[in-house]
C-alpha cells in the first residue's frame, strides 16, 4: 500500500552544517538525495521511515575534482555527471560504463553516487568499481570528518559502518595500477538489476570485485593472489568460486551466478599481461 505523504516530514537544510545538526536532533532523519530508491519504497509501502533530510540543494556535496592526486567525487554527483565528466573518463572509465547501465536517463539524472553507496544493495552497479579502485568513503558529522576504506564500509546486508549522525560527503579514488575492466550481466541490456556485476584491474597487481552474488559486494584477494603469482587461470577460477560462495535468490541461482563469474574471469584475464 502506498505510504500517505501527509504522514511524512521533510527537513530542508540550507547548508551542510544545518543538515548535520538535523541529524543530531529528535532522532536522525533519513538522508534523501535523488530519492530513486526511497520513492519506490514509499510507493509500495516498503519504506517505514517517516522523517527525511533533503540533501539535494547542498552545493558542498557536489563536484568532481582532483584533490591531492585523488579523484574526488561529491556525494551528490549524479550518474549523468559521471558520464559527462572528462576527468572521470581519464581516471576511472569503468565508472562511466557502470553509470551508463543504471536505469534510464531519468534515473541517471537523479541518482547519486553517494546514494548508491549508502543504499548498500549488493547489486549496486558502481560498487564493484569502487571496490577495485580501493576508494575511500569520506563521512561528515558535527564531530568532524571520518574516512573509511570502501572495502571496509559494508558490515552485512544493507548495513554499513556509517553512524546515524553521519552522511557521506565525498568519495576519494586513487589512480589505478593497471587496465580497468567492467561487465554487468542482467536479464536485458539496460534498466535491469544485475544478476552478476564484475569489475577488475588487469596488471601486475590484479584486482577483482563482484556484486549481486552475496550479501555485500565481494573483493577477491585469494583469486587476485593466484593471478598475481602467474598461476593457471583454471586455479584462479576454482579459487574464485570458493571466495564468492554465490547465493540463490529471486533473480538467479547460485549455480548460474558461479558459471557466469567463471566466464567473466576467463574473459577478463585470458590474455592478461604481467
Amino acid at each position: 500500500m502506498r505510504t500517505p505523504l501527509s504522514s511524512l516530514t521533510l527537513l530542508e537544510p540550507r547548508t551542510l552544517s544545518d543538515a548535520l545538526r538535523f541529524l543530531q536532533e529528535g532522532g536522525p532523519p533519513a538522508p534523501l538525495a535523488g530519492g530513486t530508491d526511497i520513492y519506490v519504497g514509499l510507493e509500495f509501502g516498503l519504506e517505514t521511515r517517516k522523517r527525511f533530510l533533503n540533501l539535494w540543494e547542498l552545493a558542498e556535496l557536489r563536484g568532481i575534482r582532483l584533490r591531492k592526486g585523488l579523484l574526488s567525487l561529491g556525494a551528490l554527483t549524479t550518474y549523468t555527471d559521471l558520464i559527462r565528466s572528462p576527468l572521470v573518463r581519464k581516471r576511472l572509465p569503468i565508472l562511466i560504463e557502470a553509470a551508463r547501465l543504471v536505469g534510464g536517463v531519468q534515473i541517471q539524472n537523479r541518482g547519486t553516487i553517494g546514494g548508491n553507496i549508502a543504499n548498500a544493495s549488493p547489486a549496486g552497479d558502481t560498487l564493484p568499481v569502487l571496490a577495485v579502485a580501493e576508494a575511500i568513503v569520506v563521512l561528515r558529522s558535527l564531530d568532524g570528518e571520518r574516512m573509511i576504506p570502501f572495502n571496509a564500509f559494508y558490515t552485512g546486508y544493507k548495513k554499513t559502518a556509517m553512524r546515524p549522525d553521519e552522511i557521506i560527503a565525498s568519495i576519494e579514488i586513487p589512480a589505478l595500477p593497471g587496465r580497468p575492466w567492467f561487465r554487468k550481466v542482467g536479464t536485458r541490456a539496460a534498466q535491469a538489476i544485475s544478476k552478476v556485476v564484475m569489475a577488475a584491474v588487469v596488471g601486475e597487481q590484479p584486482r577483482i570485485a563482484i556484486g549481486s552474488v552475496a550479501p555485500t559486494v565481494v573483493r577477491c584477494p585469494r583469486t587476485e593472489g593466484v593471478l598475481a603469482s602467474g598461476g593457471p587461470l583454471e586455479e584462479a577460477e576454482l579459487t574464485l568460486l570458493e571466495e564468492i560462495r554465490p547465493i540463490d535468490d529471486l533473480r538467479s541461482t547460485a549455480e548460474y551466478r558461479g558459471r557466469v563469474c567463471v566466464n567473466l574471469l576467463r574473459s577478463c584475464f585470458a590474455n592478461r599481461r604481467r
